[in-house]
Order: structure tokens, then C-alpha cells, then sequence
């Protein structure tokens, strides 16, 4: 019998061969559907295909934006409550103080984030599904 760490370093090993950095888990139970959708990143993968935002920008966007809502931990941004559907908020979209505008997930807990003032959103600084770190930017709200 293979033990579990083996089966997850084989397929750790059939990720990385194959290129995949996500996946997404469903399974029916009786009492529902349990969802999960990971994201796998190495230290040594500098650039991800779905970031919409260059180093440059981001940089700007750091040191710029007081207005930026920032990421309260280390987890994954998801700016929808679930895959395929309409995300919180979009470039534009007006907000009010206490409207979830994202969500980060850590520890298989799902953490909103809310706006902390009346305004418009400016710019969205993740793409869903992406890891972030703490205190990173999220979003400007002006």
C-alpha cells in the first residue's frame, strides 16, 4: 500500500511535468457539494500567465495608493464568492464602507474583504485565485 505522502509527491511530480498550478475539487456528499480550488506556486515561478498587473505597475501601485485595501494575511484572493460567478466588485463599480469586495482564503477559512470607505473602485491590483501575501494591495478605492 502506497502511503499518502507518497501518492501526494507522485502527483506533486505529475503537476509539475505536466505544468498545472491549479486544480479544482468537487465532490457530491448527501448533505451537499464541497468545492475547493487550489492554487500551487513555487518560489522559483517569477511570473504567472493570469497576473493582469506588471511588476512595474504593482510597484507604483505599492508605494502610490494610500487607498488600496490590502491583504489582512497570508492565503489566496478570490474576487467572486464562487468559480463562474459575477465578482464582487469591477473596476468602476461604486462601494460602500462594509461592502465585501474580495474574499482571501486561509486555513480552509474564507475571510472577506470589506471596503473601508464610500467610493469607486479604481483598480484591482490580483487576479483571482492568486496568492497573496500580507499586507499586499488588493484594490484602490477612491
Amino acid at each position: 500500500m502506497t502511503s499518502f505522502r507518497a501518492t501526494v509527491e507522485n502527483m506533486s511530480k505529475i503537476m509539475d511535468d505536466m505544468g498545472i498550478t491549479e486544480l479544482d475539487l468537487e465532490r457530491q456528499f448527501l448533505f451537499g457539494v464541497y468545492r475547493k480550488h487550489i492554487h500551487l506556486s513555487k518560489e522559483k515561478t517569477v511570473a504567472m500567465p493570469t497576473m493582469t498587473v506588471s511588476a512595474a505597475q504593482q510597484k507604483t501601485a505599492d508605494t502610490n495608493n494610500t487607498n488600496a485595501l490590502t491583504s489582512p494575511m497570508v492565503g489566496v484572493v478570490y474576487l467572486a464568492p464562487e468559480p463562474g460567478a459575477k465578482p464582487f466588485v469591477q473596476v468602476g463599480s461604486t462601494v460602500s464602507a462594509g461592502d465585501t469586495v474580495a474574499m482571501v482564503e486561509a486555513m480552509k477559512t474564507f475571510n472577506p474583504i470589506k471596503a473601508t470607505q464610500n467610493g469607486v473602485v479604481k483598480e484591482i491590483l490580483v487576479s483571482d485565485g492568486a496568492a497573496v501575501e500580507f499586507g499586499q494591495p488588493l484594490i484602490v478605492i477612491e
